[in-house]
C-alpha cells in the first residue's frame, strides 16, 4: 500500500510539478523553503488564544511574526492568519456582521462572482437575502452608478466585492460612499488578486472604503493553500474575538509558518512579481487574439489581473477546450480562464507568453497531435524549474 501511495505522488509531481504549464488562476507555486515548512514538527502541534496547551512559545511567536508581517504587506490595522481557506474565511464575515433575513450584495456567480457565497452557498445556510450587483459582461465589472442606487434603495447589510472571474478593479471608493450611508459593512474577497493587492499593483480596497479584506494565500498569493482576514481596528478585533473555536481550532500551524515566510518574500519581492505578472497576462491575451482566439475585453486591454478569459460560451462549451489543452500538458479549467501567475513565478517574461500562445493554438486550433504538442510543452518546462521571487 505504502508503495502504491508513494508512487501515485512522485508520478503527479513529476507531471503537474515538472512538464506541465500551469494555468490555473486559483493555483500558485510555492517556494521550495515555504514548502519544507508544510512538513516541520509544527505540523503536530496544538496552541490556542487562552493558553490552554503548554509548550507552544514558539508556536505563538512565529504567530505573532507573521501577523505583523501581514499588516505590514497589506498596510492593515489587524491581520488573522487562522482562516483554514478563504472560503472559510468568506464564512467568518457573514457570520460575524449578518443575522438571518439580512440583506447581502455580491456579484453574481452568472457573471463569474464566487458560488461559495451564492444562494446556493453559505448564504442559503444561514438564511440570508443574497442581492447581485447591476454588473456589465461586456465591461465585466459592475456598473457603478446602477450599484449605486441600488445600495441605497435596498440597504443591505453586508456587501461583498470580487469575484472568481476577476479581470479589473472593482469600483469600491464609489459604493463604499454609498454603503456608509446605509451602514453596511463593506467586504472584499480578494482570493484571485491577492498577490496583486500585495504587490500594489492592482487595487487598494482597504485605502478604497473597505473595512475587511478576506482571501485565500494560494492564487495570485504564493503561500500555502489557507485563508487570511486583514481588516481595520473594529472590524478586525470583532472577529478575532469570535474566531476560536467558533469557526477555527486548529489553525495548522505549520501552513501559518509557511504562510508567515511567503508574506516575508511577498514583502521583499511582491512588487517586481506583481508587476510582471499583469505584464504577462496583458501579453498573453493579445497573442491569442490576435490568433483569433475570443479573448474577452479586447478595448480594455483584455485584463489588469493575472487572469486571461477566453469566452467560449459557458463552461458547457468551455470543458472541450480544457480537454484538448490537457492532452498537450496544459493545464487550465473548464471555464477557460487562464491565470499566468504561477508560470510567472517560475520565471516566464513576455517572450514565453507568445510561446505559451502558440502550444495552445497547436493544441487546440490546428488539431495537431496532442502527444507531438506534449512532448514540446516538456521540453520547454525543463528550462522553468526554479522558483523566482523568493529568498535563494
Amino acid at each position: 500500500m505504502m508503495d502504491e501511495i508513494m508512487s501515485l505522488v512522485e508520478k503527479h509531481e513529476k507531471w503537474r510539478g515538472q512538464e506541465c504549464i500551469n494555468l490555473i488562476p486559483s493555483e500558485n507555486v510555492m517556494s521550495p523553503t515555504v514548502r519544507t515548512l508544510l512538513s516541520t514538527e509544527l505540523g503536530h502541534r496544538y496552541t490556542a488564544p487562552d493558553r490552554f496547551y503548554m509548550g507552544t512559545r514558539f508556536i505563538d511567536e512565529i504567530e505573532q511574526y507573521g501577523v505583523q508581517l501581514a499588516k505590514d504587506v497589506f498596510n492593515s490595522e489587524t491581520a488573522d492568519l487562522r482562516p483554514l481557506s478563504g472560503h472559510v474565511a468568506n464564512l467568518i464575515l457573514l457570520a460575524c456582521f449578518t443575522n438571518p433575513n439580512d440583506k447581502v450584495v455580491c456579484v453574481s456567480a452568472d457573471d463569474g462572482g464566487y458560488p461559495g457565497i451564492s444562494k446556493q452557498g453559505i448564504s442559503h445556510y444561514f438564511r440570508l437575502k443574497m442581492l447581485t450587483f447591476p454588473f456589465s459582461n461586456a465591461e465585466m465589472n459592475i456598473k457603478a452608478d446602477e450599484a449605486e442606487d441600488f445600495i441605497l434603495r435596498e440597504k443591505p447589510r453586508v456587501i461583498v466585492f470580487g469575484a472568481s472571474l476577476f479581470l479589473f478593479p472593482h469600483p469600491v471608493r464609489q459604493l463604499a460612499k454609498a454603503a456608509k450611508e446605509v451602514e453596511a459593512h463593506v467586504g472584499y474577497d480578494g482570493s484571485h488578486v491577492l498577490g496583486l493587492i500585495a504587490g500594489r499593483e492592482f487595487q487598494d480596497p482597504l485605502r478604497e472604503g473597505a473595512s475587511i479584506l478576506i482571501g485565500s494565500t494560494h492564487k495570485s498569493f504564493f503561500g500555502p493553500q489557507g485563508g487570511i482576514i486583514l481588516a481595520d481596528k473594529e472590524h478586525g478585533e470583532f472577529i478575532q474575538k469570535r474566531i476560536h473555536p467558533a469557526f477555527v481550532d486548529n489553525a495548522h500551524w505549520n501552513r501559518i509558518a509557511a504562510l508567515s515566510l511567503a508574506l516575508a518574500e511577498m514583502k521583499k519581492f511582491g512588487r517586481a512579481y506583481a508587476r510582471q505578472v499583469i505584464q504577462n497576462a496583458q501579453v498573453l491575451a493579445k497573442a491569442l487574439a490576435e490568433k483569433g482566439f475570443p479573448v474577452k475585453c479586447p478595448h480594455l486591454s483584455y485584463t489588469r489581473s493575472h487572469q486571461v478569459f477566453l469566452d467560449f460560451g459557458g463552461e458547457k462549451k468551455g470543458r472541450p477546450v480544457a480537454k484538448k489543452l490537457e492532452k498537450s500538458n496544459i493545464i487550465a479549467d473548464c471555464r477557460v480562464r487562464l491565470g499566468v501567475n504561477e508560470v510567472t513565478r517560475r520565471g516566464m517574461r513576455q517572450k514565453e507568453m507568445h510561446k505559451i500562445a502558440d502550444f495552445i493554438d497547436q493544441a487546440y486550433k490546428k488539431g495537431e497531435n496532442p502527444s507531438e504538442v506534449k512532448k514540446d510543452v516538456i521540453k520547454f518546462m525543463k528550462d522553468f524549474q526554479q522558483i523566482h521571487y523568493c529568498f535563494k
